[in-house]
């Protein structure tokens, strides 16, 4: 989402500018690994997250993880992902539930997920990388099949694979249940990665109802260490709408990558 303005490889570069230290995206997959690992290293960036295939994205597709017919599908997808992982120096893959097929029952559809979870946890963790499982709001995706974060921890519960963490995205969180800082730190433990934009609109943090600063502060008083993504839609211009994070950018123990 951030500097989408630029072609894809020229992103890196941008985040550099703008003060990044780390970066995530969604699918890298139709660029060489070598490429983008050669531009992390000039840029000194560190690639933190990416997302494992996810079926036909430009038809509307968000994932194929619960698609009891694309289980050989999933699992082809997941060992590129890993490949992919693996050369640009990522750790954590982000796994997409999908939406659910509407003539396929709900028995079936937990059962195909939580095998295909367990399954890519498995594999990943031969190569120690963690898989993240991410709820998203119904309201922008509807019948995306995993949608709370109880829900969520309950199936990483269920596969019972220890390299499995949430990804919280405080914009579909804030949607589907609010109570933010309360969740996050009930569930810190379990929470490998977390995402960030304004709702309504998904816009830059300080433009809507969710207040940053508290939640930024909040963060770091309940111990949270791990990345944080800005994932908004910054509009034509994403330097423009950075203004919210130059003040974070002075505190080094805390740190911001770009989607």
């Amino acid at each position: 989402m951030l500097f989408a303005e630029h072609p894809f490889l020229e992103r890196y570069a941008a985040a550099a500018r703008a003060g990044f230290s780390g970066v995530e995206c969604w699918f890298p997959y139709a660029h060489d690994a070598s490429v983008v690992s050669e531009l992390l290293e000039t840029h000194g960036l560190q690639q933190v997250l990416i997302n494992a295939p996810a079926g036909d994205w430009d038809a509307g597709e968000r994932g194929i993880g619960c698609h009891p017919d694309r289980i050989a599908e999933f699992r082809e997808g997941i060992d590129v992902a890993i490949d992919y992982a693996r050369a640009v120096g990522c750790r954590q893959i982000n796994v997409l539930a999908g939406i659910a097929p509407e003539d396929t029952d709900a028995e079936t559809l937990e059962g195909t997920l939580l095998a295909n979870l367990r399954f890519a946890a498995k594999r990943m963790g031969e190569h120690g990388l963690d898989l993240l499982l991410e709820p998203i709001n119904t309201r922008d995706i509807p019948g995306y099949a995993v949608n709370r974060s109880s829900q969520a921890l309950a199936i990483l519960e269920a596969i019972g694979v220890g390299n499995t963490r949430l990804q919280y995205d405080c914009f579909h969180m804030q949607v589907m249940e609010g109570n933010l800082a309360q969740t996050i730190q009930r569930h810190l433990e379990r929470i490998g990665h977390i995402q960030i934009a304004d709702n309504p609109g998904r816009g830059a943090p300080g433009s809507g109802e969710i207040n940053y600063a508290f939640l930024f502060a909040w963060l770091d008083r309940i111990g949270y260490r791990g990345w944080v993504s800005a994932e908004y839609l910054p509009g034509p211009d994403t330097p423009a709408s950075l203004g919210w994070l130059r003040p974070w950018l002075e505190q080094p123990h805390y740190e911001e990558t770009p989607a």
